[in-house]
């Protein structure tokens, strides 16, 4: 689904109605299963920022195009959230392995043939067992 979004801010529930063609009640009840969590006014009024519309477009995509009910939506979301975790995570270790390998290697003699793991000669099977083969 294209982006509507023209710029960046806080929108009215009306106005994101209006935008992406659905009910208010629809943003209400999408609220109340916990798809979406749009911010609030001291008057009460809920605000959608770009991010809340970004999170209505993916749910507006699975609900319209892919025709997956609410507690699809919630599952999906979820699962979706915890890859995002776990891509984090991942990226975390990758960071401090690389850092490790970095100060290892820095702290290696200069000129020596020092190595995170030992290197062994290749061994060489003897010609009668390669004939075999």
């Amino acid at each position: 689904m294209a982006t509507k979004r023209k710029s960046k801010g806080a929108y009215m529930i009306s106005a994101v109605a209006e935008m992406y063609e659905i009910h208010p009640q629809t943003l209400r009840l999408y609220e109340r299963e916990g798809l979406l969590k749009p911010s609030r006014t001291e008057g009460n009024t809920r605000l959608y920022t770009d991010e809340d519309l970004e999170r209505l477009e993916f749910i507006l995509n699975l609900a319209r195009d892919l025709g997956v009910n609410i507690a699809g939506i919630a599952i999906i979301l979820q699962m979706r959230e915890r890859m995002e975790e776990m891509n984090r995570q991942m990226q975390s270790f990758v960071e401090y392995v690389r850092t490790e390998m970095l100060a290892r290697f820095q702290q290696a003699a200069p000129g020596s043939s020092a190595a995170i793991v030992p290197i062994r000669k290749p061994v060489v099977a003897p010609r009668s067992a390669r004939k075999a083969e």
